[in-house]
C-alpha cells in the first residue's frame, strides 16, 4: 500500500476538514445564502466556507504556496513554482438541490505540471487521490485502469450542459451522444 507524499497528506486532511463542514450544511440547504454568478452558476456560504478552511489548512502547511480557487480567484505565493488548485465545492448545483453528488476537489501544481489532485466525495466518505509515480487511489485501494479496449465494451459517463449554454451547444451535445452510444456499452 502507498501512501500519500507529506503534502499530500495535507491536501487530504483539508479536503476531509472543507468535507465535514460541507456535510452539516448539507443538512441545512434551506438556511444558505446563495447568490448567482451566472446562468445555472450558484455560490453559497458553503463555497465560501470550505474554500476559507482548505485556504488556512494549506496555508499553515505550506505559507509560501500560491492559489487558484473556484470563488477567490488567484492568490500569488512566494514560491511560484507551486500552487494549489481549489474547488471547494464542485458540484453546487447537486449540493444545492439536495442531491448528494458533490465533492472537495484540491490538485497541486508545480512549474505547470499536475502533481497531485485529491478528491473528496463528501456523501460516501470516500478520498480519491492521485500523485506522480505513486499511482491512483481510492482511499487506500489502488485504483487500476479497466483491460477493455474497445469502445464497445465500455461505460462512458458524461456530464450534460446547464442552462446558459447556447441553443447550438445543447442541439450539438445530443447529437455527440446519439451517434456514440451504438459505439458504446452504455452512457450514463
Amino acid at each position: 500500500m502507498s501512501k500519500p507524499s507529506p503534502v499530500g497528506s495535507v491536501m487530504i486532511a483539508a479536503a476531509r476538514a472543507a468535507g465535514r463542514s460541507l456535510a452539516r450544511d448539507f443538512g441545512e440547504v434551506e438556511n444558505l445564502q446563495v447568490s448567482k454568478k451566472g446562468p445555472a452558476d450558484f455560490v453559497s456560504n458553503a463555497d465560501h466556507r470550505a474554500e476559507e478552511i482548505i485556504f488556512t489548512h494549506l496555508t499553515k502547511a505550506r505559507p509560501g504556496y500560491g492559489f487558484v480557487m473556484e470563488e477567490r480567484g488567484i492568490v500569488e505565493g512566494t514560491d511560484k513554482s507551486n500552487r494549489f488548485i481549489v474547488d471547494p465545492l464542485d458540484g453546487t448545483l447537486n449540493f444545492l438541490h439536495g442531491q448528494p453528488h458533490f465533492a472537495v476537489s484540491i490538485a497541486l501544481e508545480r512549474d505547470g505540471e499536475l502533481l497531485t489532485g485529491v478528491v473528496f466525495d463528501v456523501a460516501k466518505n470516500e478520498i480519491f487521490w492521485a500523485e506522480t509515480g505513486r499511482g491512483a487511489w481510492l482511499d487506500n485501494r489502488k485504483l487500476r485502469v479497466a483491460a477493455r479496449r474497445n469502445l464497445n465494451e465500455s461505460v462512458i459517463a458524461t456530464g450534460t450542459p446547464w442552462h446558459g449554454k447556447s441553443e447550438e451547444s445543447h442541439v450539438t451535445f445530443a447529437r455527440e451522444v446519439a451517434a456514440m452510444t451504438p459505439a458504446t456499452a452504455g452512457i450514463r
